[in-house]
């Protein structure tokens, strides 16, 4: 197409030309002494000619000028492309864990490519697997200076932070991250995990009541949390002396939470403790229903009739019958009968949670029946069977740390090994050892702050 137009544009000249030069007539120029007659077709060629000169000189006047800033940009361009040789191969180095390569790769980064974010995201990354917490601190503080990395940048010291144990100062950190992106799941796991650990329970609902508009966990997970958090303020109105608030509350917390018996535990003490006994009983019992508990069996216990071992175990039958077919409610009973010495009735009630439990009978299964053949017949030696079993039998259930595996003594909205929120659940313990709680992993490069430095680089190359 190029050629085409030329072609045209000469051929238009050269009528242009032989046009002029057929016109008859000639020109005379006058300079001084100087005299120049000549035909109107040569003076055209003349022109012709000094334009075509002048233009070429332009060009090369042009040229010349635009020379150092050719030459800075093909300079930058070569210092580009070495920058992201030395990026690649630094990441390379990074993930064979060769912390060496990788601070030398992210130095020179650094300075080919003039503190681009991607360059400081691997400088910090290398920094910390050399452990030289300082230097990556300082690329962690340039990173969350920047517009489009101060995200990673405040992941990264949100870690450093929490390796330190300064929590308060990952809380002001995670508070950050969280205002950059709201969206984000892990900033709000993050900020609510340490709002929590640090038992400040409204701004962990408020936090909460967020995450969940936006849909960062299933509306399940959500509800079960609030109902911790709920039990938590429960606790702090009634240090408060705001009891009617601490009912409501710790009623919230039993709607939301029915699957542990914690929030219907202190709905019903609280209830009890305002002269409310008949509201603490239907508590309880709506609890039994839907999973009994030795708890639950405690404060039904301080509700029932004290008119004698009799009345007691006739009560605690009350309670099993809302429940039939658990194992505990058969327990329940088993234990009242054997407080009022019916031997027969706790030997069936036994007997029935026995039958009720899979494979071996549990610890506290053993232990019961080692009582009853003790105290009903002298038998030491059925006794000393039944502890003999107790031995290797299972563990009973307990307050199972989700996180770490920890055994809690009983239940808080914190483990009391991992200090986790909400992941204490009533199971069997495994034979295992729990996990160690392990430091926090090195925050990964996000890929949205890599998508954002590589469009800085884009940037940088127009």
């Amino acid at each position: 197409m190029r050629r085409l137009l030329a072609l045209l544009v000469l051929a238009v000249m050269a009528i242009v030309a032989a046009t002029i030069a057929s016109q008859p007539g000639t020109v005379a120029l006058a300079w001084g002494n100087w005299e120049i007659g000549t035909s109107v077709g040569v003076l055209a060629a003349v022109l012709a000619v000094a334009a075509v000169a002048l233009w070429l000189l332009f060009l090369l006047a042009a040229g010349l000028f635009r020379l150092p800033r050719r030459f800075r940009r093909n300079r930058r361009e070569r210092r580009r492309r070495a920058g992201e040789l030395a990026l690649t191969r630094g990441m390379a180095a990074l993930a064979a864990g060769d912390a060496g390569a990788a601070q030398r790769y992210a130095a020179r980064a650094e300075l080919l490519l003039e503190g681009a974010p991607l360059a400081l995201m691997l400088a910090a990354q290398a920094a910390e697997l050399g452990g030289d917490e300082g230097a990556a601190r300082q690329r962690f503080l340039a990173l969350s200076g920047e517009k489009e990395a101060a995200f990673f940048g405040l992941r990264g010291l949100i870690g450093q932070a929490l390796k330190d144990g300064a929590e308060d100062e990952a809380l002001r950190l995670a508070a950050r991250a969280r205002a950059l992106r709201p969206n984000t799941r892990w900033a709000f796991e993050t900020l609510f995990a340490l709002q929590t650990r640090a038992g400040r329970w409204q701004e962990a609902s408020e936090t909460l009541a967020d995450a969940a508009r936006r849909q960062l966990l299933p509306a399940a997970r959500a509800e079960h949390h609030r109902g911790i958090i709920a039990q938590e303020l429960s606790r702090i109105a009634e240090t408060e002396g705001d009891l009617r608030r601490a009912v409501n509350l710790a009623a919230s917390a039993d709607n939301a939470v029915r699957d542990l018996p914690g929030p219907a535990v202190r709905h019903a003490r609280l209830l009890i403790a305002g002269g409310h006994r008949r509201a603490a009983r239907r508590v309880v019992e709506q609890a039994w229903r839907r999973a009994p508990h030795p708890e639950l069996a405690q404060v039904w216990a301080e509700l029932g009739d004290t008119g004698g071992a009799l009345h007691v175990v006739t009560w605690f039958e009350r309670l099993a019958a809302l429940n039939p077919e658990s194992g505990a409610s058969a327990v329940a009973v088993a234990e009242a009968a054997l407080a009022a010495q019916l031997w027969g009735e706790a030997r069936r009630h036994l007997g029935r949670a026995i039958a009720a439990t899979t494979g071996a009978p549990a610890r506290r299964l053993c232990l019961l029946m080692a009582r009853l053949e003790e105290s009903e017949h002298a038998d030491n030696a059925a006794a000393r069977a039944w502890l003999d079993r107790a031995v290797d039998a299972s563990a009973d259930p307990a307050y199972i740390c989700a996180r770490c595996g920890a055994v809690n003594d009983r239940w808080t909205a914190l483990c009391g090994c991992c200090r986790s929120f909400d992941a204490l659940a009533w199971r069997n313990p495994s034979r295992q050892p729990p996990p160690v709680a392990a430091v926090p992993d090195l925050p990964a490069i996000p890929q949205a702050a890599v998508g954002a430095s590589a469009a800085a680089l884009e940037a940088g190359r127009a």
